[in-house]
């Protein structure tokens, strides 16, 4: 594929996704493209996609979001609002709306220019306990774990309208082995069914409604080998390319034998890259859009990301970390911004000590400021990595990113906010509580006083101070 080379996918209908190659080199590859909506904003990549928690980002009102972030682009997975649907109906289908209106986007009050993906799980999943039938997925609702079978999903899809809908996939989520071989076999053939469903659904639904309310597929490509998984490959590839608009990657190891065909569609990753390095990874390799679930992590943790691509400066003596741990005490004096150059809200009207007072008094606003910040960090690294292809001097680049940052992010030191069920992975029977006790024993002031020895009717406050009355005082 020859450099400024320009593939548009002609073959799709005017009302849907369009996606076009601004620059490419041939074989395995970063590249530049274009990925345009009617009626939302237009996407340069590589970008990202913002990761919400039922239907926003976390820490971050839909005011907030639009004031104050350039995300243009959400995921919003389906297993946040169906609850016991379709039993019983939740209240997102309640919405009675013209077809041309998404419920699901009125629902979060989504603002119109943001491109909304539909997938069926979040990401990062909660492992289910019950492994996928031939007809349906193990998904975690509010309300407990239950299968979401493939009609429903279609349903659903149908019904909301969200601008993407990623296809169903067999994907393995569970902490185990490598899955047999006769698992494997089962996996192919089941997420090629599952495709064809949505697919046929989305062809139904554009006969009887019209504009941005009929959604655009992106078939998930599985997390196994290209042999494993041919049969299926061949058959996107042959039979469902025209209706198909893109690709939901689970390993990006799969770019390396994509068919040659489905080359020019987007690609949306949900590996769960742990840094911006296996980020920069991925780039190599060609991939067009990224959920990534670091941001939402390092911003629970209390860590404001800071780094920047290419690197601002020379290699040094030691390695930067990639981000600010924003609870030591050291900060609280500290009224410089989160990050040297960061023009975000945060970093333009608060500082480091006010931040690490909100952390440690346990205000929320402090989480939204970091969210504000991590975000901002992310559009500057993805300007700075399509700035680097356009020059054609990614590679350096990488090379001169992972020399000067450290491999990880900052461990987590402080308690964040209090997670969800949906926000962790259970280790099984026995396993530490995830959140500390909300509320103590009324009586307990009165057992640690017991503690302390009695002072004297003579004693002052280094007497006090010696038996450790005020420090006993001061754990109140």
């Amino acid at each position: 594929m020859a450099d400024n080379l320009t593939l548009g996918l002609s073959q799709l209908p005017d009302e849907m996704l369009s996606f076009t190659i601004l620059k490419a080199s041939e074989g395995i590859a970063p590249r530049l493209g274009k990925l345009a909506f009617p009626g939302r904003s237009t996407i340069q990549t590589p970008h990202y996609v913002g990761n919400t928690s039922r239907g926003v980002i976390p820490h971050l009102s839909q005011d907030m979001f639009s004031k104050h972030t350039n995300i243009d682009a959400v995921y919003v997975p389906l297993e946040d609002f169906i609850e016991k649907a379709p039993q019983q109906t939740p209240p997102v289908y309640k919405l009675v709306l013209p077809d041309t209106e998404s419920p699901l986007r009125r629902f979060i009050a989504l603002k119109q220019d943001a491109l909304l993906i539909m997938g069926a799980r979040r990401m990062p999943p909660v492992a289910a306990p019950a492994a996928n039938t031939n007809s349906a997925i193990s998904i975690l609702t509010s309300v407990g774990f239950r299968h979401l079978a493939s009609s429903d999903y279609v349903a659903a899809a149908q019904r909301l309208r969200p601008d993407i809908v990623v296809g169903l996939g067999d994907i393995v989520y569970k902490q185990q082995a490598k899955p047999s071989n006769k698992r494997v076999a089962k996996m192919g053939d089941r997420t090629e069914a599952w495709t064809k469903d949505i697919v046929a659904g989305k062809s139904g639904l554009g006969k009887t409604t019209r504009g941005d309310s009929c959604y655009s597929v992106f078939a998930p490509i599985l997390p196994i080998s290209h042999g494993l998984q041919s049969s299926y490959l061949d058959e996107l590839a042959d039979e469902m390319r025209d209706q198909l608009s893109g690709l939901a990657i689970y390993d990006p190891g799969s770019l390396v034998d994509l068919p040659e065909v489905l080359s020019p569609l987007p690609r949306l990753s949900f590996s769960e890259p742990a840094s911006p390095q296996q980020l920069l990874h991925e780039l190599s390799l060609g991939m067009d859009l990224f959920t990534i679930p670091f941001i939402n992590a390092a911003t629970d943790a209390g860590i404001a990301l800071d780094f920047t691509f290419p690197p601002s400066n020379e290699p040094g003596s030691a390695k930067r970390p990639l981000g600010i741990n924003m609870w030591p005490s050291t900060h609280a004096t500290d009224l410089s911004p989160l990050s040297s150059g960061c023009e975000c809200y945060a970093c333009t009207r608060h500082h480091r000590a006010y931040l690490q007072h909100l952390l440690a008094a346990k205000e929320m606003l402090g989480w939204t400021l970091l969210q504000v910040h991590n975000h901002q960090v992310m559009d500057q690294f993805f300007a700075g990595v399509r700035t680097s292809i356009g020059k054609g001097s990614f590679e350096e680049d990488r090379v001169a990113f992972e020399t000067v940052y450290e491999p990880e992010l900052p461990e987590k030191t402080g308690q964040g906010p209090r997670v969800r069920g949906y926000q962790f992975k259970s280790e099984g029977p026995g396993e530490a509580k995830k959140n500390l006790s909300a509320y103590r024993m009324l009586d307990e002031r009165k057992e640690l006083l017991a503690e302390a020895s009695t002072p004297s009717s003579g004693a002052d406050a280094k007497d006090l101070e010696d038996i450790g009355f005020a420090e006993v005082a001061e754990r109140q």
